[in-house]
């Protein structure tokens, strides 16, 4: 629950939001513990961030995205406009279950998902390729270029882009981006990923992808910000290299099991490095 004392300790993290950085700080609204859930934008706003990525929801009714719901969409649409508070990305979570690499179903379910997202008057579909769903070899890698070329068509259409969060190296990200063709797919960078999952270092990745070819970040570690194997400040920096401007959103982890205090902490941490 979202208790008035909470409320009014985030109010000094909003403050430390003002900031003149093109760089806007949001938040999963799982991360929030409201996956897919209206609320979530109210929570996103009362803790400070600028932004929130909507989760599509992975457990399907009569064939459908929970978030095909109009009744659903309308409630999100209407609490962003309210609160002024924009919906910086959507997250089509069930791609854990189906594969784009090996699996038509994919293709659909993010069909929908690209429909749902420009219902939703969010500009970023961001879409994931993690466990069974990772891209291992070079041949899972070529797998997707087809299937990305159709979900582009349909993104461009829709003025959507889609977010690739992998698991795979910044020059394998570039040589499927350059043969499927099209500036409706991009990077969907994770600094904690590159660092804890993958082994490599973000910001030199940052430098390679470069501004164009990258959409939206999600900044975590294994435990609070600036506590652990993550460099945060060079990531910054990569990112102010290239000039890239845009939404870093929080997918951070509650080591004290308080969701609150410890977005707080988190967003503070960060928007401290923020140019002011």
């Amino acid at each position: 629950m979202w208790t008035r004392r909470a409320l009014l300790a985030a109010l000094p993290a909003a403050a430390l939001g003002a900031s003149k950085s093109k760089l806007k700080i949001g938040v999963m609204d799982g991360i929030l513990g409201l996956g897919s859930n209206p609320a979530s934008v109210q929570a996103a706003h009362d803790l400070g961030f600028g932004g929130l990525q909507v989760t599509l929801g992975r457990q399907s009714t009569s064939g459908r995205l929970p978030l095909s719901n109009p009744e659903t969409q309308a409630r999100f649409v209407s609490e962003s406009r309210r609160l002024k508070l924009p919906l910086v990305s959507t997250y089509i979570d069930i791609l854990h279950i189906h594969c784009l690499k090996n699996d038509r179903e994919a293709i659909r379910w993010t069909s929908e998902a690209i429909q749902i997202t420009r219902n939703l008057q969010a500009p970023i579909l961001m879409m994931v390729f993690f466990g069974d769903c990772a891209l291992n070899t070079r041949a899972e890698m070529d797998a997707v270029i087809g299937p990305f070329k159709e979900l582009a068509r349909a993104a461009e259409k829709a003025k959507i882009t889609l977010g690739f969060e992998n698991t795979i190296k910044a020059e394998d990200d570039l040589r499927i981006l350059d043969a499927v063709g099209s500036p409706a797919l991009k990077i969907f960078y994770d600094i904690g990923n590159a660092t804890n999952l993958y082994n490599v270092d973000p910001a030199a990745e940052i430098r390679a992808l470069g501004k164009q070819r990258i959409c939206q970040f999600h900044f975590k570690d294994k435990g609070f910000l600036g506590e652990g194997k993550v460099d945060v400040q060079a990531a910054l920096t990569a990112i102010h290299d290239i000039q890239w401007q845009g939404s870093i959103v929080l997918e951070t982890s509650s080591p004290s099991k308080n969701r609150q205090a410890d977005l707080q902490r988190n967003r503070q941490y960060l928007s401290a490095l923020l140019p002011r």
